[in-house]
């Protein structure tokens, strides 16, 4: 059994970007873990558990992931505005990059972890929190010599996705020139999991953050569509994720 710990910026991210690979590596019987940066607030932590984190814990037994864990920091959002920190704790874009590193090297080392998934260098769709994520998982895969799986997509595909997505007339807020510098290269690729098997999982795991679903991020709508597809179309569209294993 190997054990895989999962470094995700925030909830929800880990059914989009790897939750075929993390079902299917659970069915396998190995033991994963799902580490969030963020809890999906950007305000001070209510007195009990914040919604978006009930959720992640909802996707996390739909994936069959056996612990989950907060990194402690709060989100930074999405935009030209980076809000000044909450007054319990900073943004994880603010955090001290080693600080946060050793965080996660702590869990690795309890967990005595094999493997991290964690993003590549353009953070995905470049959002701050998920460029951190690469930072902050390639310090902690130096400290513990972990081996690092990079999640990401081939820039064709996301291009293809994107444009599908408007011609079914989903409303996404997207500058397609964005794509020139997001995901990756399909030749930096090495490694495809071929998780269509365990599309279904994935797909009910994304639809259980309700909260993004029902909210007005940028790629809601898409989230929303694809929540709703014919489990066949889903595990044709989404069966599919990709990794970078830099030498």
């Amino acid at each position: 059994m190997a054990v895989i710990v999962a470094f995700h910026a925030h909830p929800d991210d880990e059914a989009i970007l790897t939750g075929g690979t993390l079902a299917r590596a659970a069915a396998e019987g190995h033991r994963v873990v799902i580490v969030v940066a963020g809890d999906g607030l950007m305000g001070p932590r209510p007195p009990h558990e914040p919604p978006r984190m009930r959720e992640l814990r909802t996707s996390a037994a739909v994936l069959g992931a056996a612990r989950v864990v907060h990194l402690g920091y709060a989100d930074s959002g999405h935009g030209p505005v980076l809000y000044p920190d909450p007054p319990d704790r900073p943004r994880f874009v603010r955090a001290d990059p080693l600080e946060a590193a050793e965080r996660l090297a702590a869990i690795l080392r309890e967990e005595k972890a094999d493997l991290l998934l964690s993003y590549d260098p353009n953070g995905g769709y470049g959002h701050r929190d998920h460029v951190r994520v690469h930072e902050v998982g390639a310090l902690a895969a130096r400290l513990t010599g972990v081996r690092v799986l990079e999640a990401t997509m081939p820039r064709d595909t996301a291009a293809r996705l994107l444009a599908l997505a408007r011609r079914l007339r989903v409303p996404v807020r997207y500058d397609p020139a964005a794509l020139d510098s997001a995901y990756s290269h399909r030749a930096e690729i090495t490694h495809v999991s071929k998780v269509r098997r365990f599309a279904r999982r994935k797909q009910v795991a994304l639809a259980s953050h309700r909260s993004q679903l029902n909210g007005t991020g940028r790629l809601a709508p898409v989230a929303r569509v694809a929540t709703r597809l014919p489990a066949p179309v889903f595990g044709l569209l989404f069966g599919r994720e990709w990794f970078i294993e830099r030498h």
